[in-house]
């Protein structure tokens, strides 16, 4: 039996996982979130095998849950869900050590499987994702990436350096780049520049 925690912000689709995953392979829901705080919560509290997470959620997304996580419970075994498969995305998250990546919209049983998987020590990526990944012409190094991520939610330097701790003049130097690479003038231009391209 695998113990697993679900978050999603999509309470449909959350309580239907809850309801199928069981039916579907030797899962058991220890316990449901609805965002990035709830998750790490819900699993600091369980320790479940496998911690699956929705990217995309209001407030604390997937991926800034995920590094919290990490320096807590860092054999932490991590399943992300998402809809939209960007090759930046992949890299940030398997960065942050998530031994799963599966689109939404996989089948329960996909998803049962690759929870089985990951309990077992494997990696389980999905074949549309890792093309994606492949298929990837980002002029953006990972850091400016993390840095654009950040600054698309509105925060100044003072606060993305903080939340990513890096020194105030290197998130400087990561957003003059990025702005430079995307052509644009401002660091909000340059986010949205990179989420128009599928690289954040």
């Amino acid at each position: 039996m695998t113990s697993v925690v679900l978050a999603d912000d999509e309470v449909l689709l959350r309580r239907a996982l809850a309801s199928l995953l069981p039916l579907e392979g030797e899962v058991q829901v220890l316990a449901e979130a609805a965002d990035g705080e709830e998750a790490v919560r819900a699993t600091l509290e369980h320790r479940p095998d496998v911690l699956v997470i929705d990217l995309e959620m209001p407030g604390v997304d997937g991926l800034a849950a995920v590094a919290t996580l990490r320096r807590e419970i860092p054999d932490q075994r991590i399943l992300m869900l998402t809809r939209h498969a960007r090759p930046g995305v992949l890299r940030s998250a398997l960065r942050l050590g998530v031994q799963g990546f599966l689109s939404k919209s996989a089948e329960p049983t996909h998803i049962a499987e690759a929870i089985a998987a990951l309990h077992a020590g494997r990696r389980w990526i999905d074949q549309d994702v890792s093309a994606a990944a492949i298929i990837d012409d980002c002029p953006l190094t990972d850091r400016e990436i993390d840095v654009l991520r950040v600054a698309s939610d509105g925060y100044s330097v003072v606060e993305i350096a903080a939340r990513l701790h890096l020194a105030q003049g290197t998130v400087r130097n990561y957003l003059s780049s990025a702005m430079q690479k995307t052509q644009t003038g401002t660091r909000h231009a340059a986010a949205r520049y990179a989420r128009e391209h599928d690289w954040l």
